[in-house]
């Protein structure tokens, strides 16, 4: 890389509990407009998560982590701290529908005024992947639905294990 050219990255933060098949997709279309995409698993006090944070981050290394590109880290804490801490110039964000874009509206004015520098960009999920969430997922499971293409095979292996285990 030359001297003159920045080294842009960029932080995809959520829950990741499991990670899909459209958050795959959302890092490979990142990965074209940035040199760098750390996926920050983080905690959400709000959802109570069926996957340890441990469990979410050997998953996502499992699947995306292949990728010298990314690199998957956890976090607690402000966003816009763990942004500024990889020296991120942008939090990537996927929107499905008009009622996620709402919600990260929110998220992303907030995230500007603690941290103006740090820019937020939404990308649109892939329309294969538009009706797809974790939530979605996890309950197709639970309840011994078809996850085939939603989200890797290990991942659909350790949900069925998870539901067994009766998580």
């Amino acid at each position: 890389m030359q001297s003159d050219q920045l080294f842009r990255t960029a932080v995809y933060p959520g829950t990741f509990d499991p990670v899909t098949n459209g958050h795959l997709d959302i890092v490979d279309r990142a990965l074209k407009m940035f040199d760098q995409v750390v996926i920050a698993i983080g905690t959400n006090p709000v959802k109570e998560s069926l996957f340890t944070i441990e469990e979410r981050l050997e998953m996502v290394r499992e699947t995306a982590g292949m990728n010298g590109k990314v690199k998957i880290t956890s976090f607690d804490g402000l966003l816009v701290d763990l942004a500024a801490r990889y020296g991120a110039c942008a939090i990537l964000r996927g929107l499905r529908a008009v009622s996620d874009f709402d919600y990260e509206l929110q998220r992303a004015l907030m995230n500007r005024k603690l941290s103006p520098d740090i820019e937020t960009v939404f990308l649109m999920t892939g329309f294969r992947w538009i009706y797809i969430s974790s939530t979605i997922v996890k309950e197709a499971a639970r309840f011994g639905g078809s996850l085939e293409g939603l989200v890797p095979p290990l991942v659909e292996d350790r949900l069925r294990k998870a539901f067994r285990q009766g998580r």
